[in-house]
């Protein structure tokens, strides 16, 4: 088997898809079967991996977590070749160890969103037919998420290895109420983005992970100011520089690595969860 060819595609959350990470940039507007995805594709490389970056709420903002196209964003990524998909994204912390500008290389979700395509094969695309139950026990790439965790730790910044993301429709925060609900539940962190692209980066057989940075304390926190735009923004400002790092340093480590074996049990996992309709 020829070993696998690596490409990164990068998906940027709030605050966090700054384009000057990729030498050589060159923008490329897509169509896919599934519509528009959020904005141009940025082509480019970071010291020799060719990289895709795709900012998730368009550069300017525009497009509400609901409204994010993730079909079609995942299916760009895959049609241009890319092997795997690297994400970051705000959060609110719901635990008192996770503290405002904290790193968490997160291992699982809990769905709470309503309105979402959440699969490729929906019946209305002849291109994928039949139904998929794509097993989603371990949803992001354990072998990914290693070299992100290690890479965290050899830069010295303060990085939890795993932690629950809760992912809510949006655009609203938290009450108090869900966000003590959410706590109970053990969710770690909360987000408005990880559902549905780590099931349709799943379905698309793509290695996924996310770098979630923790911006707040929701508003389950006694004595500390509830969540807001202004807050979320000031703390991302302030420590962006640490997702970036990350992604420099990381993105030349995946690309040395050997992804055959991961990429082919990726691609096996979805062709053996698809039911065909019966001829």
């Amino acid at each position: 088997m020829a070993a696998a060819a690596v490409k990164i595609g990068i998906i940027g959350g709030t605050g966090l898809d700054d384009p000057d990470i990729l030498e050589g940039r060159t923008e490329k507007y897509v169509d896919t079967p599934y519509g528009k995805p959020s904005d141009a594709l940025i082509l480019g490389k970071i010291k020799n991996v060719d990289c895709v970056l795709l900012a998730r709420h368009g550069r300017h903002h525009t497009v509400m977590p609901s409204n994010v196209n993730y079909r079609a964003n995942i299916w760009a990524l895959k049609e241009e070749n890319c092997s795997h998909v690297l994400v970051t994204t705000a959060c609110g912390s719901l635990q008192e160890e996770i503290q405002p500008g904290d790193l968490v290389i997160i291992d699982q979700f809990i769905d709470r969103t309503t309105k979402r395509h959440c699969t490729f094969y929906d019946g209305q695309h002849s291109s994928l037919s039949g139904v998929c139950h794509v097993p989603m026990a371990e949803p992001f790439c354990t072998k990914t998420r290693e070299v992100l965790i290690e890479t965290a730790k050899k830069l010295g910044l303060q990085c939890h290895s795993k932690g629950t993301m809760i992912t809510i429709e949006g655009p609203r925060f938290s009450s108090r109420a869900e966000s003590l609900m959410f706590r109970s539940w053990g969710a770690d962190v909360i987000n408005m983005t990880t559902v549905p692209e780590v099931i349709l980066a799943k379905e698309a057989g793509m290695s996924y992970a996310s770098i979630a940075m923790a911006t707040d304390y929701d508003c389950w926190k006694e004595h500390e100011e509830a969540v807001s735009v202004d807050k979320v923004l000031k703390t991302l400002k302030g420590n962006a520089n640490k997702a970036t790092s990350i992604l420099l340093t990381a993105i030349p480590q995946i690309g040395s690595m050997e992804w055959t074996d991961t990429l082919h049990t990726l691609k096996t996992t979805v062709q053996c969860s698809v039911i065909l309709p019966k001829q």
